[in-house]
């Protein structure tokens, strides 16, 4: 035997596997390419069964708005695959975002929000409020009397001298109730 018989049974298995690759593994090599970035972000194709291509979608809003893309789909889909897919079903069921993608959002802090006033001043030997044999006045005084210490340093809102966090009067130069109500009559 030759070494160019060989060479030309390992070329045609080559071919042979190529043209033997599973239309799905077609279809999840160049999802990206047939469907575009946007979408290819938001879906993944599942499977292909009796011509029906099932496609996860990360939200029914994407099912939906690709369920009248269909057609559109169906022809980019049918373009690159060996035979033909009849339909394509899109569905949140099945939907894995898959883990090198997956960016961990950043924590809003809660010192940025406009109406932090600070840390609580809890201790943890003095936990009197959560007591079980306390009643509902009880605990509202306690929580009003923190309250008012607490609003002694905070400074007074120029339209409803009520005491106001900084941030809040840094952000809108008035406390959230008022910036609310202006809000509100801007409509």
């Amino acid at each position: 035997m030759s070494w160019n018989s060989v060479n030309n049974i390992l070329g045609s298995l080559n071919i042979q596997a190529q043209l033997e690759e599973q239309p799905l593994q077609i279809l999840i090599r160049l999802w990206s390419e047939i469907v575009g970035e946007a979408i290819a972000n938001h879906t993944q194709p599942l499977l292909i069964q009796r011509g029906v291509l099932r496609v996860a979608t990360s939200s029914a809003a994407w099912s939906q708005n690709l369920a009248f893309e269909r057609q559109r789909l169906l022809v980019k889909i049918n373009a690159v695959l060996p035979a033909p897919v009849r339909d394509i079903r899109f569905s949140t069921a099945g939907w894995q975002r898959p883990q090198a993608d997956t960016k961990i959002e950043p924590t809003a802090l809660l010192e940025d929000h406009p109406s932090y006033v600070g840390t609580a001043h809890i201790s943890s030997n003095n936990r009197n409020y959560r007591t079980i044999n306390q009643n509902a006045r009880t605990v509202f005084a306690d929580w009003a009397q923190k309250i008012n210490q607490r609003s002694q340093t905070l400074p007074l809102c120029p339209q409803c001298q009520c005491p106001t966090p900084q941030g809040e009067l840094e952000r809108w130069q008035v406390c959230s109730l008022c910036a609310a109500k202006q809000f509100g009559q801007n409509k």
